[in-house]
């Protein structure tokens, strides 16, 4: 983004890069362990599941892009390591059952520690955006379409259940 494009921003731009950096953090560890977990999970209904999974990891890697494409725009960089993007994550790990063949456990592993911390973070997001929503109308917007989407996802993964 242009000069005059940064300008419009009338925010923290530190705090926002934060912010913004935290969430990019949270999409690759979704990625992560939504790849994993379509890997690894077995039993009768296991296509069925592996196929979302991966489906809805595709989704979150496409959210991180467009989280880095905006960090970019707002002339910083995203977080390139992966140990500080644990560090600075709010949802961190999501701890699935032992046992693989636990359906159930997988799917409401990535539907409470993945999607619903997911939901918190962008509906916190956006409400500390929506005082300043002329502020940086196209952060807001990006926020508001990403958290529509992890809506869907929860919604996805309760429904297999």
């Amino acid at each position: 983004m242009g000069k005059k494009g940064r300008e419009l921003v009338k925010l923290d731009m530190e705090d926002l890069l934060k912010e913004l950096n935290k969430a990019y953090a949270e999409e690759w560890i979704a990625v992560y362990y939504y790849k994993w977990a379509a890997s690894a999970v077995c039993g009768v209904c296991s296509p069925v599941v592996a196929n979302e999974l991966k489906r809805i990891a595709g989704e979150e890697e496409e959210h991180a892009q467009e989280l880095a494409d905006r960090i970019i725009e707002l002339g910083a960089e995203p977080e390139r390591d992966f140990e500080d993007l644990v560090k600075i994550a709010k949802c961190r790990k999501i701890v699935f059952p032992k046992d693989l063949n636990d359906l159930k456990g997988f799917l409401t592993a990535v539907m409470e520690q993945g999607e619903q911390c997911a939901i918190e973070g962008y509906n916190s997001l956006i409400k500390k955006m929506s005082p300043c929503y002329e502020k940086d109308l196209r952060t807001f917007h990006l926020i508001e379409h990403i958290l529509s989407e992890e809506i869907q996802h929860e919604e996805a993964f309760d429904n297999l259940l």
